[in-house]
């Protein structure tokens, strides 16, 4: 049963269509370039409409793993497909092992606190993931490869692709997780002072020291440097005709770039550039 008809599941033309409007999407993008409003994490603002950080991020965030899922659970039947190949479902499960630790257990069960979200932040967002779900659901679910045959003769690829995807993904989470500590440390010292004064401890939604740990040494946004190379090995695994992955690596980096670069500056207005020190935003030595 279609969710909505012919998108969730899509149609061949729909999914054609979106593939190649999807393709473009770093033109929408570029007004990060020149706007510095991004009402969300360190950049929030106040605003009555604001969603709560953790319930924000989990539900934009999740549409895109359950979007694929479902797409990957019927639309081969519709298309007379009985099973799909082992790499469809490897590709499939890697993007839902991301996004189940990026969607559901860091922000729900592993950050201490969460930065509200403005909800035109909240329907972008939820946007990019539902367009995305389609444009890869679609291609692995029978648009794309359909038998294991045409996944033969390029199984080294697969793998190599494999182990640089598992390694942007742990240095995502390695970066990821000290950045929480900033979080957790203030949160204990918080608590504790609390105790001492017999009060209820407050939130620390709004803490913020200079991260130091792994690539946080050369770059600001590390975790977005890991994610990014985690991406380009999933592009690996589908291998280099598989345009979904494709535009979704360079999606990512023509959001997350300026967002890094924006970042940057708000670390230098509040810490310093002497802190700041050589640091680039995000490639480390280049950008």
């Amino acid at each position: 049963m279609a969710i909505i008809e012919n998108w969730l599941p899509p149609s061949r033309d729909n999914w054609e269509t979106l593939c190649y409007i999807w393709q473009f999407f770093p033109v929408v993008t570029a007004i990060q370039w020149v706007l510095d409003w991004y009402p969300q994490g360190k950049t929030s603002t106040e605003s009555r409409f604001n969603i709560p950080g953790k319930i924000g991020w989990a539900t934009m965030e999740s549409a895109g793993f359950m979007g694929l899922v479902y797409i990957m659970l019927t639309l081969p039947q519709e298309l007379g497909i009985k099973e799909l190949p082992w790499g469809n479902w490897t590709m499939a499960g890697c993007f839902v092992i991301h996004y189940l630790y990026r969607a559901i257990v860091s922000p729900l069960f592993l950050n201490p606190s969460m930065s509200p979200i403005h909800p035109l932040v909240w329907i972008f967002a939820f946007a990019f993931q539902i367009c995305n779900a389609i444009s890869i659901g679609g291609w692995l679910a029978g648009y794309g490869p359909t038998t294991d045959n045409d996944w033969a003769g390029r199984y080294w690829t697969m793998e190599i692709g494999l182990v640089i995807w598992a390694w942007g993904l742990l240095g995502n989470m390695f970066h990821d997780d000290d950045l929480r500590e900033i979080r957790r440390t203030a949160d204990r010292k918080q608590r504790k002072e609390a105790e001492k004064q017999g009060k209820s401890p407050e939130g620390v939604d709004k803490i913020y020291m200079l991260p130091k740990n792994g690539l946080f040494q050369y770059v600001l946004y590390a975790h977005y440097f890991c994610e990014w190379i985690e991406w380009a090995g999933w592009w690996m695994v589908g291998g280099w005709n598989c345009h979904p992955a494709r535009s979704f690596l360079l999606n990512e980096i023509s959001t997350m770039l300026p967002r890094a670069l924006q970042g940057k500056r708000w670390y230098e207005k509040k810490f310093g550039k002497d802190k700041v020190g050589s640091r680039k935003a995000v490639i480390p030595g280049l950008v």
